[in-house]
């Protein structure tokens, strides 16, 4: 019973949340552009992009269309890879100036001491850095013989530093996946306090890599794992966002699932697209900042994401658990969609050990 009311409440909150879609997180790809090519990308960004990174007056022109800003509203920026751009540093600035946080995702290639102390000059709240295995894994996954000893490096600078609320995500796969206990040993260590683990979404050049996807055994190991790591770890280690993972629920997270895309998470893409969360397939996009309103676009449009009730079809249709799921993780919605690409609790359903 205990259980139930929880679930219940949960959903009421949920529905809530969409229905008030205060805009909490702006994700700006400020450039697709990328110093690595990795095996995982589900962009595809490269180092010479078919598409210019947007000019930073562009963005704010977005931005400032913004009529009411929460206390915790955050602009993230990503990529592609964001320390390219050499304006990173303005870019920041201009955000502050706006009364609004900034945080950034890198994979850690160029973040030296002196661009950790000029992004920390020019206001840099919160910090993500791409960890996936150790030495030989991380390296492969990159594509780059440096890359591990670059984010190495990266990980030190960011976990010395009180001034930022920093956290390191992981790409689980099969060849990291039996070295998970080294990795979390290895961050700890460095000081990490916060680990978020995921898994690839089948697009981009993960989609035909056997290599990227974990069997079922392997991914219901990962959320015990996670499990027991948040019982015994020096760090907060949680699953991601992703989706819903039946009876880990509550379990993995600090919380049940709950897809914020669209509800308290927006974009705007390189080619000023306004979206949700960057990952989410194009065809989601809601607008382009280059011919509409950008807050006029939050506060109107977005229905796909705010009333999920269209996905109730294909194996979503009949689901037990759809009134908690709902679909799963938006950016599990890609092609046609006519059916979510994965389903985490099915893979729950049965494993092979």
């Amino acid at each position: 019973m205990k259980h139930l009311l929880r679930r219940m409440a949960f959903r009421l909150l949920k529905k809530h949340e969409a229905s008030l879609h205060e805009l909490s997180y702006l994700f700006w790809e400020c450039t697709t552009r990328c110093n690595l090519s990795c095996r995982h990308c589900g962009s595809d960004c490269s180092k010479n992009s078919y598409c210019k990174d947007m000019p930073l007056n562009d963005f704010l022109t977005a931005l400032d269309t913004i009529e009411t800003i929460p206390e915790s509203f955050t602009v993230v920026l990503t990529g592609g890879e964001p320390l390219l751009r050499k304006d990173i540093e303005l870019c920041g600035r201009e955000i502050r100036k706006r009364g609004m946080r900034w945080s950034m995702v890198t994979n850690g290639h160029l973040y030296s001491r002196e661009k950790h102390i000029s992004l920390l000059n020019a206001g840099l709240g919160a910090l993500t850095i791409s960890l996936d295995g150790l030495k030989e894994s991380h390296n492969w996954l990159r594509n780059n013989s440096s890359s591990f000893d670059r984010v190495d490096a990266a990980i030190e600078l960011a976990a010395s530093s009180s001034r930022i609320n920093f956290d390191v995500v992981t790409c689980v796969n099969k060849k990291n996946f039996h070295e998970l206990e080294q990795i979390k040993k290895y961050l700890t260590g460095k000081g990490v306090k916060a680990w978020r683990l995921f898994t690839i979404i089948p697009i981009g050049r993960a989609k035909n890599d056997p290599d990227m996807f974990l069997d079922n055994w392997e991914f219901e190991a990962l959320m015990d794992f996670i499990r027991q790591a948040r019982k015994d770890s020096k760090a907060d280690v949680k699953f991601s966002c992703e989706g819903f993972v039946g009876k880990y629920e509550w379990k993995v997270r600090d919380g049940g699932f709950f897809c914020r895309a669209g509800i308290n998470i927006g974009s705007v893409l390189a080619d000023g697209a306004i979206a949700a969360c960057p990952n989410i397939d194009k065809s989601f996009a809601q607008g382009n900042i280059y011919k509409d309103n950008f807050f006029e676009i939050w506060k109107t449009k977005y229905q796909p994401f705010r009333d999920r009730r269209w996905t109730r079809t294909g194996q979503c249709e009949n689901c037990k658990s759809y009134k908690d799921c709902q679909g799963n993780g938006f950016h599990y919605w890609h092609g046609e969609k006519n059916n979510v690409l994965v389903c985490h609790k099915e893979k729950l359903k049965t494993t092979s050990r």
